[in-house]
């Protein structure tokens, strides 16, 4: 997925929750949730799976559901 489809997937996941709500559960700033949401910046790997985490879902669903994935071989 593009930025702007993780920050939309981001954004529907966290529904009417308060953005500083979850930032804080997640351990991340608010400032650094909004960008993710907004699809200006990307999560490191390690908020990745943090965030997965927080809405119980896996990394792949969140963040690369919609990627083809060639096979080796």
């Amino acid at each position: 997925m593009n930025k702007k489809q993780i920050g939309i997937t981001l954004t529907e996941l966290r529904g009417d929750e308060s953005r500083l709500l979850v930032a804080e559960a997640i351990g991340i700033s608010n400032s650094a949730l909004q960008m993710y949401e907004n699809g200006k910046r990307v999560p490191r790997d390690e908020i990745k799976v943090k965030i997965a985490n927080y809405y119980n879902r896996s990394v792949q669903e969140i963040f690369f559901e919609n990627e083809q994935h060639e096979m080796c071989c």
